[in-house]
């Protein structure tokens, strides 16, 4: 006998088996940003100031460079796994009657549009 609602049976609702994995991988994303953040922070603190090509041949140096990338794919990462979390979106960013798509639509308009890069 199933405890489930026949709504909820037939919509195919329930447990997707990967929460755990979800979690664990947001934590770590959330880890890794610390130092990248900071090393990021720094970096544009040091190059205030500093025309294109100084800016140019900074990036271009290999841990630079390495660092950048870590610090962007982490970041979207992130960005996307925290998007996945169905919790909904606050009221105060998007008024009930703003979209024609619905909560859902809408919902899933941001993270496609913000998350272009992460798949």
């Amino acid at each position: 006998m199933s405890m489930t609602n026949p709504l909820a049976r037939v919509r195919g609702l329930g447990s997707a088996k990967d929460g755990t994995h979800h979690w664990i991988v947001q934590r770590m994303t959330a880890v890794a940003l610390i130092p990248l953040t900071l090393w990021f922070v720094v970096s544009l603190i040091s190059l205030i100031g500093s025309d294109l090509v100084a800016v140019q041949s900074w990036l271009s140096s290999p841990f630079n460079a390495v660092m950048m990338i870590l610090t962007l794919v982490a970041g979207f990462h992130h960005a996307q796994l925290g998007l996945q979390v169905d919790r909904g979106l606050h009221p105060w960013a998007w008024k009930e009657n703003c979209c024609p798509l619905g909560n859902e639509g809408r919902r899933n308009l941001l993270r496609g549009s913000f998350c272009l890069f992460c798949n």
